[in-house]
């Protein structure tokens, strides 16, 4: 799915945080990130470098899934994973979008997609995978499901983008709201200037048919919506508090405590937009494994000099 449209690193979440805290008052979506777990033996992984922590900066994992009703509980696939960090002395961010396709050693064992860590074994699987095949440590997480990023997008009177290319699915997944989740729907976003609801939104960052750069052109479009929620975010005024709570009610998890949550809003909203720094890690950080599997495989010896660089 899209990678919650409310994220501290891109500064957008910082504009919501009043709406979050009276619907995490209301549902206790607060969720303790559990102690991670080991890679497990007789797995061929990466070797990165011991992780080391930056004074003044942090780094959340951004979790975005399908929630409907193919899944049983909070076994729910991950089709959004985007680390952001943010250096608070420097006003720096930097995202990077992981393929939800990445082949690696999962935290519960085995090796698999990387989507499926969240699956298995909840955000504390998520952020171990991460954290283990990255050389990454991860401070916080934030998860949204489907239905939360579009009574999100709604609630704040839509967001625009610029298409660079149109976005054009026969088979996309119609399992929002009742009905056989299993069908599809035919979707259409036009290039150039758009105006988006929540339904078209998800639908644009959603699609992962008939784009020349398969899952990588759906990151990409799933961090200029992002970036798109950041602008729009600056527009948003008390008034509309209270429909941004009931918009969030049962669709956001976090480790982030209310306190911490109150402490980032003058961080985030001292952000520069234009200064962030988007990574994708399209080929040569990546290639297919030509196998129907349809999985992606890591090119560690490129990625992990890449993470220590703007991940230090």
């Amino acid at each position: 799915m899209t990678a919650i449209a409310l994220s501290v690193g891109s500064g957008g979440f910082a504009y919501f945080l009043p709406a979050v805290s009276e619907a995490f008052d209301a549902t206790g979506q607060v969720v303790d990130v559990p102690s991670p777990t080991p890679t497990p033996t007789g797995t061929v992984g990466p070797t990165p470098s011991p992780t080391t922590r930056t004074p003044g900066s942090f780094t959340v994992l951004l979790l975005g899934s399908d929630n409907d009703t193919k899944f049983i509980g909070d076994h729910v696939l991950t089709q959004s994973m985007i680390i952001v960090r943010v250096n608070t002395n420097t006003k720096k961010v930097v995202m990077m979008s992981i393929p939800r396709d990445l082949w690696v050693p999962l935290s519960t064992g085995g090796t698999a997609k990387i989507d499926g860590a969240y699956s298995y074994g909840g955000p504390g699987a998520a952020i171990a995978t991460v954290e283990n095949n990255f050389g990454i440590h991860i401070d916080d997480y934030i998860w949204i499901g489907l239905a939360g990023l579009v009574h999100v997008i709604d609630a704040i009177g839509g967001i625009d983008v610029v298409t660079s290319a149109p976005v054009l699915d026969d088979f996309y997944p119609h399992d929002i709201g009742k009905g056989n989740p299993y069908r599809y729907l035919r979707v259409a976003v036009l290039a150039g200037p758009q105006h988006l609801d929540g339904t078209h939104a998800l639908e644009y960052v959603r699609s992962r048919h008939n784009d020349l750069q398969s899952d990588f052109g759906r990151s990409q479009r799933q961090q200029q919506v992002l970036l798109a929620l950041k602008a729009k975010a600056a527009e948003i005024s008390a008034a509309d508090v209270p429909g941004l709570a009931a918009a969030m009610k049962g669709q956001i998890k976090t480790s982030m405590s209310l306190q911490r949550i109150a402490t980032l809003l003058p961080v985030a909203a001292s952000l520069d937009i234009k200064k962030i720094q988007q990574i994708v890690l399209l080929p040569p950080y990546t290639h297919g494994c030509g196998c129907p599997q349809g999985y992606v495989i890591p090119v560690w010896s490129l990625i992990l000099p890449l993470v220590q660089t703007y991940f230090p």
